[in-house]
């Protein structure tokens, strides 16, 4: 889920840019700092939004930077348990594919990509079995987040299923979307 976050923090503000309006310094600066930044708390912050209020600049010896304390707002990614996310698949691998969700990347085991029994060809595609549906790089899929690991904060691990109904790839949704309207438009039609 993404989310505006305020904050506050001391942002230092090298001498080259005094030259600058001191709200266009600050907010670079912080966008230099916090965009990128991954926290249990924050999540992964995409871009800082907005700066709220600027203290007094305080200019540390030694350094010639000026430090100000800061409030500001920051767009953030933070994955939910069951949230359901769409991406789009960036690699796939014999145990399972690697799907980039925002600024993230999430991982659905192979068992997770579909109710089948799926196979891995060399090319980089999975496929069912009894469905002969395929996944391959690039396709664009539904996925229900099942867990969430922040034990490397640089590297958080999102684990994805896409085996309940409206999940996986775009087009299997879309295929069994039809072929629902289909059956309904044929039982109204014998009921009449």
């Amino acid at each position: 889920m993404f989310y505006e976050i305020e904050l506050k923090s001391h942002v230092r503000v090298p001498p080259s840019a005094f030259k600058e309006n001191v709200e266009e310094a600050v907010l670079k600066s912080l966008n230099e700092r916090f965009t990128g930044y991954i926290s249990l708390e924050t999540g992964a912050i995409v871009a800082v939004s907005e700066v709220v209020e600027i203290g007094e600049g305080v200019i540390i010896p030694g350094d010639g930077a000026a430090f100000y304390e800061t409030i500001f707002r920051v767009y953030a990614f933070k994955p939910e348990m069951h949230e359901i996310l769409l991406g789009k698949i960036t690699d796939i691998t014999d145990f399972g594919d690697f799907i980039e969700i925002g600024p993230l990347d999430g991982m659905i085991h192979v068992s997770q990509t579909m109710d089948d029994y799926v196979s891995f060809s060399k090319a980089g595609v999975l496929t069912g079995k009894e469905t002969k549906r395929t996944l391959k790089s690039g396709d664009i899929c539904r996925a229900r987040t099942i867990a969430i690991s922040f034990k490397e904060i640089n590297s958080p691990k999102i684990g994805l299923t896409m085996r309940q109904p409206s999940l996986g790839n775009i087009n299997w949704i879309e295929d069994n979307l039809k072929k629902a309207e289909k059956v309904t438009t044929q039982t109204r039609g014998a009921k009449k």
